[in-house]
Parts: structure tokens; sequence; C-alpha cells
């Protein structure tokens, strides 16, 4: 009998375990929402929990996704917090649908646009990394006015990266050439093993969406954390959008030893304590 109600047991904690490792298999798929209209629609593949507010948005980098180092750092970080985190991939990026060739600039921002109306409902730090920084500057401008806008956190952001970047200062004659005339060039990468395709689409789309050229006021608080040996995004880029913010509360840490990622344990650090700090500074304005 003994025996018996032993197997039972187990049968029973095992069949709990199997059920508590589905949910946790169905928590962590993503959920999808289409982008879009027609033949230009796509699958936009978000993950994102409900909580306190002010909660964080992340946005990826250029060819990066929602499961990078920091993001998931971010989120892991604010479920501890009991804080809402919503993360998604462009189209062409991680788990989302649609063509990496097939996008641009404009693409990316409709995705972060249609995610933050559908999931942020509550004030919102939008966190973005390299290009998410962009995005998220565009995304701030295009919900400016937004009680849902609560600040910027930008980790090494690449504002109009295609144009001052790429195509002004390190794009030779000859690729300028190869991208008009082929419509693209792969660019070689040291994030990953294939090459990044630089399309002429995304170079002339970029320029519909160029900002450090005229002053900007997002009409809230911006951090900007920026690694001094940063091969991709000078610090002198990102000193330049500080500089476009006259109307804005900025603060720019410049961290001496940082590369682009900043991705180490103390950069993840540095990370947590300015949403932190951010969200500090929201709760005493409010």
């Amino acid at each position: 009998m003994m025996l018996l109600i032993l197997r039972r047991l187990c049968q029973t904690r095992q069949d709990a375990f199997s059920i508590m490792q589905s949910l946790n298999m169905i928590a962590d798929e993503p959920q999808f929402i289409e982008v879009g209209k027609r033949d230009t629609a796509r699958q936009i593949a978000v993950r994102h929990s409900d909580g306190e507010t002010p909660g964080v948005m992340w946005l990826s980098g250029f060819k990066s996704d929602m499961s990078g180092t920091k993001a998931e750092a971010l989120a892991g970080w604010a479920a501890g917090k009991d804080l809402a985190c919503t993360r998604f991939d462009y189209s062409g990026h991680g788990v989302s649908g649609g063509g990496f060739e097939d996008a641009c600039v404009s693409d990316w921002l409709e995705e972060a646009v249609s995610v933050f109306d559908h999931y942020c409902t509550g004030p919102t730090i939008l966190v973005g990394s390299s290009m998410g920084g962009w995005i998220a500057l565009l995304l701030a401008l295009a919900r400016r006015g937004s009680d849902n806008i609560g600040g910027l956190v930008l980790i090494a952001p690449a504002t109009d990266f295609t144009e001052e970047l790429m195509w002004k200062q390190r794009f030779s004659d000859e690729i300028r050439e190869t991208i008009l005339r082929d419509g693209r060039w792969q660019q070689p990468s040291e994030y990953s093993e294939e090459p990044y395709v630089i399309t002429r689409k995304l170079i002339e789309d970029g320029r519909n969406h160029l900002i450090l050229n005229t002053p900007l006021q997002i009409g809230c608080p911006v951090a900007i954390l920026q690694g001094a040996r940063d091969p991709d995004v000078p610090w002198q880029h990102a000193e330049r959008l500080a500089e476009a913010l006259p109307d804005d509360d900025v603060i720019f840490t410049l961290v001496p030893d940082g590369d682009h990622r900043l991705s180490r344990p103390k950069d993840i650090d540095l990370l947590r304590r300015s949403v932190e700090s951010m969200q500090a500074q929201i709760a005493s304005a409010s």
C-alpha cells in the first residue's frame, strides 16, 4: 500500500512538473501582431508581461533581437520588480516575419509604434540600443505629448546612422557606387559570421527620418549611456545627440572603457541604475 501511494505521489508530482513546464513554455512563447496592410503585412513577435508602471519597452539594434544579453537582463530585472515589460523583434530580425533586405527604418518605426500602442498602456521608459536608440527617439517624437512616454534610456544611440555613420563616413566611393548600381552591398560584421546586407532602400529611406540637424524636443527625460571605446558609434556622435536636445533634461554618461555593446556585468548594472533613476524622476514629477 505504501509503495502504491509513493508511486501515485511521484506520478502526481511528475504530472504537476510537466504541466508547469508546459505552462512556462507557453508563457515564454512570443505573441504575434500583424503590422502593415496587404502586401506589406508582416507578423511581429512580441514578449510582454503586465506589471506596475512606469514599465519598460526594449528596442533592439540593427541585426539584433529581443533575446540579446541586455534585453534579457532588462526583462529579468523588470520581472523581479513586477514592472510591465515589452520587447519585440523588428521584421527581418529574430523570430518576426518579413525579410531583412525588404525592410527599412520606416518599417521598423511602424512596428515600434504599433507594439507601443498595443501593449504600453501606461507610462513607459523606452530603452533603445544602437539603432534602437534612433527608433526610440522617432517613436517618442511620433507620440510626443502622450502620457505613456515616460522617458528614454539610450545605449550608444546610432541616430541617423544610415546617413551619418554609413553613407558619409564609412562608405568609400566604390561602396556607394555598388549600392547605387546593384541595390545592395554586403558589409562584413564583427558580431556575426554572416555579413550585413546594406540596401539602397535602407539608405534612401533613412533620409526620411534624419533628426540630428535640427533642435529636438522629446518632452521627457533622456539618459544616454555611451562607451568611449565604441568603434561603431563614436562618443562624439552620441554627444551630438545630447546637444540636439537643448530643451530636455538629458544625462550623458560616458563609460571610459566601454565598447559598443555595453553588455558586461558592470554595464548591465549601469543600465539598471539608469532606469531606476529615471523611474524615481518620473514618480517625483507625477
